[in-house]
């Protein structure tokens, strides 16, 4: 039951507060007594249990980044029961050891009432849960909670040892009603904003799943979390218990609606490392966070520090990203919580670490553009290890820009490498670069896929989004030199002594920016890839190219029922229609002469018209499409304007064809799609072919 009890409560027991990067890094070096550990210990501690709200005036506040924004507990009643509240406050680190949240009440009658008003004010606070949520599965719940990354900060349940570094206690999920606490787990930044708890991109059943896990394997409380009880109290018991919230000062660390939320603090005690929340016996009235010894000496040397020499705590540790991430030699998981890191496709096993665990963060605002640290920290859609069952968590907007912003200055490059990424300079770089990439070139292909295409060899990252991902200065010295650029990396050298290694290099980034409309490298390219499928599409496909009988500018219209036929927009007449399967584009990318495509399907029919009379002067005017897709080509015959509309039988049996004169007057022959021709005039007139 004790590494069980682990799970939800954090290791040993403890009821000192658990701030994950500060038992990760720093306490270790402070149990060894090791020099100058104590004051960046301590401004992380006074940054996470949000000393500034009471000491805001503080050189100590002035000199650390950020601490965590206010919890809103606007909608806390309907997650918590009153009771619950109440037992809360009463005791938090009782409740949950490890919790950061601090006793504000003493044992007195006075301190009781106080409890009681407050719980019954935020009991009132109600919004709903918006989100439906399916009965949840305690053990897809287990899955998850074990391979998305939970177990990065949370205790693994039924390890074969305890982790060596204190876990972030989960002991308040036994009190939530179900729904909440699902709503809670797919939306944590609605209550927490500050990103302590990032989301992790659970979709409902996943949300609900875990929900049910938690609650299943959680010690049972005094409180019943099955349903949170309907609110019966007078409009002034809620008043008085507003009244007391306010007073009490929560209103420094909690939202509560835009009400007075979080209110500025003030310096009430000078921060005197010997007196207040420090001092060995604390006075009446002072926030008790069950602060261990360490922990008291690493604040104190902290406050003592004058702010301009004060070290400032790292984002970085601040948002736990070094428990899964290793920057600067320092973070990631420990082993027994690395065991859950894994693939979950057998060809990443071959990368040993780099296959199963979250990349290093070195030099990473160096590597990535801004654009793509936003899609990772709060936009989304910047994974782009889909092998990887950990998740990339989202910070919310407000922490990942400070993180975005920090990131990019701290790893700015000062001799950054020159490339040209203009795509002017040269000629054919994309179709060069494309060579390049592919088997007969350099072979990155062997390693690396592309649009979403899996790669010859082991499974690493695709190629697809790498001019938006990476920053070319880094791209380039990646490619130059990898170990270098970024140690440990398994990328052989491919450019060492290759003398147009600069140009090679733009070559490949220009192809990998227009790769979507190149034909993919040799390797990956199968000829199934440019076949034409307007049944796959759900509409006509319309295709210019040259096709075998309709020359160089014809126009082919492929139709889901499986008949098509081609346009010449030279002769402005139609040429050959056929059934089954439409076109195959591969001949368009073999080379630049773009030898005719034949159409692939059967029962091929040439559209013989009547000879052209020499007189007749024709003008191509492109065509447009109606509501279904279906195109109507538009041209001129002796300045006459025709609209030729062609449209499959439902049954795929045939072609039926309208024509009409949209400009000009009189009457007008035409080329038949059968034989021979027709009159048209303002009227339209109807042909079919069927087979």
């Amino acid at each position: 039951m004790a590494l069980l009890a682990g799970v939800f409560f954090g290791s040993n027991l403890r009821a000192s507060p658990v701030v994950f990067a500060y038992e990760q890094l720093h306490a270790p070096k402070l149990s060894t007594g090791s020099a100058g550990a104590g004051a960046t210990a301590g401004a992380l501690l006074f940054s996470e249990l949000r000393c500034s709200a009471c000491h805001a005036d503080t050189q100590a506040s002035q000199s650390v980044q950020r601490g965590p924004a206010a919890v809103d507990l606007s909608n806390v009643g309907s997650r918590l029961s009153r009771n619950a509240i109440e037992e809360w406050l009463s005791a938090p680190s009782s409740v949950k050891p490890g919790t950061t949240m601090p006793s504000c009440f003493g044992s007195g009658e006075d301190d009781a009432r106080s409890i009681s008003k407050i719980a019954t004010y935020l009991a009132s606070l109600k919004q709903g849960i918006k989100t439906e949520f399916p009965p949840g599965d305690p053990a897809r719940g287990r899955e998850l909670y074990h391979s998305v990354g939970c177990v990065a900060c949370h205790a693994p349940e039924g390890s074969v040892a305890e982790p060596s570094v204190r876990s972030v206690p989960l002991a308040l999920g036994k009190f939530y009603a179900v729904s909440a606490l699902s709503a809670f787990l797919q939306n944590p930044l609605e209550t927490r904003p500050h990103g302590r708890m990032p989301a992790f991109g659970l979709n409902p059943a996943e949300a609900a799943d875990l929900a049910a896990y938690i609650q299943q394997t959680a010690p049972k409380g005094r409180i019943d979390a099955a349903a949170v009880e309907s609110a019966k109290d007078s409009a002034d018991d809620v008043r008085a218990g507003r009244a007391a919230f306010v007073q009490k000062g929560c209103v420094s660390c909690h939202s509560d609606g835009g009400k007075d939320a979080a209110l500025p603090g003030t310096a009430r005690d000078k921060l005197r490392p010997e007196s207040g929340c420090l001092s060995d016996r604390l006075p009446s009235g002072v926030p008790d966070y069950k602060l261990d010894g360490l922990q008291k000496s690493a604040l104190r040397s902290f406050v003592a520090v004058p702010s301009s020499d004060a070290p400032r705590p790292l984002l970085v540790q601040q948002l736990n990203c070094l428990a899964c991430h290793v920057r600067d030699g320092r973070g990631g998981p420990e082993a027994v919580r690395a065991a859950y890191f894994k693939a979950n496709d057998p060809g990443a096993e071959a990368l040993g670490e780099l296959g199963h665990l979250p990349p290093k963060l070195d030099s990473v605002g160096a590597k990535l553009t801004a654009g793509w640290l936003e899609k990772l920290f709060w936009k989304g859609g910047g994974s782009v290890r889909p092998y990887l069952d950990a998740r990339m968590p989202q910070f919310g907007e407000t922490a990942g820009r400070l993180l975005t912003d920090w990131l990019l200055e701290a790893d700015r490059n000062a001799d950054p490498a020159q490339i040209d990424v203009s795509g002017v300079q040269g000629h054919q770089r994309g179709p060069i670069g494309r060579q390049l990439v592919g088997a007969a070139g350099l072979g990155c292909v062997s390693c690396h896929g592309i649009l979403g295409r899996k790669s010859l060899g082991p499974t690493v990252l695709q190629l697809t989004h790498a001019t938006e991902r990476l920053q070319p200065e880094y791209f380039k010295r990646l490619l130059l030199n990898p170990q270098a650029t970024q140690p440990g990396t398994l990328m052989p050298p491919l450019f060492a002594g290759r003398k147009a290694a600069d140009k090679e290099i733009e070559s490949i980034w220009t192809y990998l920016r227009e790769a979507s409309s190149l034909p993919l490298p040799e390797g990956l390219l199968s000829t199934a890839d440019y076949e034409l499928k307007p049944g796959s599409a759900g509409r006509p496909v319309v295709f210019r190219s040259f096709v075998e009988g309709a020359g160089t500018h014809a126009v082919a219209v492929g139709f889901p029922e499986g008949v098509h036929l081609c346009f010449d927009a030279k002769a402005c007449r139609w040429k050959v229609a056929w059934k089954g399967r439409f076109l195959d584009a591969m001949n368009n990318w073999k080379e630049r002469a773009m030898p005719p495509i034949a159409p692939l399907g059967t029962d091929v029919h040439a559209l013989t018209p009547a000879a052209d009379a020499p007189e007749t002067r024709l003008r191509f005017l492109g065509y447009r499409f109606d509501a279904k897709g279906v195109p109507s080509f538009l041209y001129e015959i002796n300045g006459v304007e025709i609209e030729d509309h062609v449209e499959p039988f439902a049954d795929g049996g045939g072609l039926t064809r309208s024509v009409r004169i949209v400009k000009g007057a009189g009457e007008i022959r035409l080329p038949s799609i059968l034989s021979g021709e027709i009159v048209v005039g303002r009227e339209k007139r109807e042909e079919a072919l069927s087979w």
